[in-house]
C-alpha cells in the first residue's frame, strides 16, 4: 500500500500558505530506505484560514488519499487556533513549531521541532537521490529553487538556529511544506508501504488530482 503525506505551511496574513503532496515509495535494493515523490505543489496568498482549510479537507479527503495519508501542518506563524481549525473539520492532523534549539519533542500529535532537523533530512534525501519532483509541477522549479537556499543561521552565542531562520526569505513555504511531510514520513516507518512489482501508478488511483487543488474557491 502507497503512502501519501501532505504538508501544509500556514502563512500569515500577507504570506502564501503552501501544500505540498508526497508520495512515498519502497527503494529499491536490499537497504530498508524510502523514496519521496513529490506530486501535488500549490501555494496561495491573501484567503482566509476558514477557506483553506475547507480546501485542504476535500483534498485528504479525494479517493487517492483518504485512509492512505497523513496531513502535517506547520503552525509555527499561525498558532494553535488555526491547528484546532482544521481539527474541527474533522481532520487529524500533525502539528508542527520549528524552533531554534537541538532537540526534537512532542505532546500528542503536536510537535516542537528544530529547524536544523528539517533541513537535515532534505539535505539527506536529495543528496541520495531519494527526493524527486515530478517534472510536470508548474511551482516544480521554484521549489527547486527554495531548496538551494533553505538553509539554518547559527547563533554562535548560543549554539542554536536564530529564529528568523524559520523563514528566511518571502518565499520559503513550498520548501518547508515539503520538508515538513518528509521529515514526518522519515519519523514514521511503521506505515505499510507497497510491495516490490505493486503499481505504483498514481495517476490511476489519484485521477482527481491531476489538474490539481484551487484553495481559493469556495
Amino acid at each position: 500500500m502507497t503512502k501519501f503525506f501532505v504538508g501544509v505551511d500556514l502563512g500569515q496574513s500577507l504570506d502564501y500558505t503552501a501544500v505540498s503532496i508526497i508520495e512515498r515509495l519502497k527503494s529499491e535494493g536490499a537497504k530498508k530506505e524510502y523514496s519521496y515523490h513529490v506530486r501535488h505543489l500549490e501555494r496561495v496568498r491573501g484567503v482566509p484560514y476558514p477557506k483553506i482549510v475547507s480546501s485542504v479537507a476535500r483534498m485528504v479527503r479525494s479517493p487517492g488519499l483518504q485512509g492512505d495519508s497523513s496531513l502535517v501542518i506547520d503552525q509555527t506563524g499561525c498558532g494553535r487556533p488555526v491547528f484546532d481549525m482544521f481539527r474541527a473539520a474533522g481532520l487529524d492532523p500533525v502539528g508542527v513549531n520549528i524552533h531554534g534549539g537541538d532537540a526534537a519533542t512532542h505532546d500528542g500529535r503536536s510537535w516542537r521541532v528544530p529547524k536544523r532537523d528539517l533541513v537535515g533530512v532534505l539535505q539527506v534525501l536529495l543528496q541520495t537521490g531519494r527526493l524527486k519532483v515530478a517534472s510536470k509541477l508548474e511551482l516544480g522549479p521554484i521549489l527547486q529553487q527554495e531548496m538551494l537556499n533553505f538553509k539554518v543561521k547559527i547563533d554562535p552565542a548560543t549554539a542554536h538556529d536564530s529564529y528568523s531562520a524559520w523563514r528566511e526569505a518571502d518565499h520559503d513555504d513550498l520548501v518547508l511544506a515539503v520538508a515538513l511531510a518528509t521529515w514526518y514520513a522519515e519519523q514514521h516507518h511503521d506505515t505499510p508501504i507497497c510491495a516490490p512489482g505493486a503499481s505504483n501508478d498514481w495517476t490511476s488511483r489519484w485521477a482527481p488530482m491531476r489538474d490539481g487543488f484551487d484553495l481559493r474557491v469556495r
